[in-house]
């Protein structure tokens, strides 16, 4: 079984991760740290500083930035999603969003790093912005994002059904082709390693 790192300060992530990794032959360790999240424009570039922040872990080491992303309010809160949740919680947004499409989509970038060799995988779930908090499962913005398809939100489902269509599902399913074998794995998550 390989063995990969996944620092984060996430318990929900590390979860996530863990779960979705387990089919592949891939033991996921969590390391607990807070790693910097510089102020750019896209998540490529916050990962990309995440791992030069992970010189000390040995083998596998992967990271990961996420971001919902609204286009009637520019794309925002974007690359700023954790931040911006953290200090306001939903509030603002759902009140913006009274007189505006409410379409939105979730962006996860997952780092992957062994010695001097990186690579990066991204996945995407579009969806709408609940008019309300709803539901007890998940983290983050889960309560109010609705993916396409569903009349819950993310918070309403149940991780099994999160992890399956997720931005994160499928970044992280694509390390798990990468690195392990799991015949079942969705085809259209596959690709090959994508050297940074």
């Amino acid at each position: 079984m390989t063995d990969v790192t996944f620092v984060s300060t996430n318990p929900g992530k590390s979860r996530e991760v863990a779960a979705i990794l387990a089919p592949y032959g891939l033991r996921v360790r969590w390391k607990r740290r807070t790693l910097p999240e510089p102020q750019a424009e896209e998540l490529e570039a916050v990962v990309a500083a995440k791992l030069d922040a992970v010189r000390d872990v040995r083998g596998y080491t992967l990271v990961e930035d996420s971001g919902l992303f609204i286009p009637s309010l520019a794309g925002f809160p974007g690359v700023y999603s954790a931040h911006f949740l953290k200090i306001w919680k939903f509030g603002p947004i759902l009140e913006l969003l009274r007189t505006r499409p409410r379409a939105a989509y979730f962006r996860s970038v997952v780092g992957l790093k062994r010695g001097p060799k990186r690579w990066t995988f991204a996945g995407e779930v579009v969806g709408s912005i609940a008019e309300r908090p709803a539901g007890s499962g998940g983290f983050g913005y889960d309560p109010i994002f609705v993916p396409h398809g569903w009349s819950r939100t993310f918070a309403e489902g149940t991780a099994e059904e999160k992890n399956a269509i997720s931005h994160r599902g499928r970044a992280v399913r694509q390390v798990g082709v990468a690195l392990g074998a799991a015949p079942d794995a969705p085809a259209s998550d596959a690709a090959a390693p994508r050297r940074r």
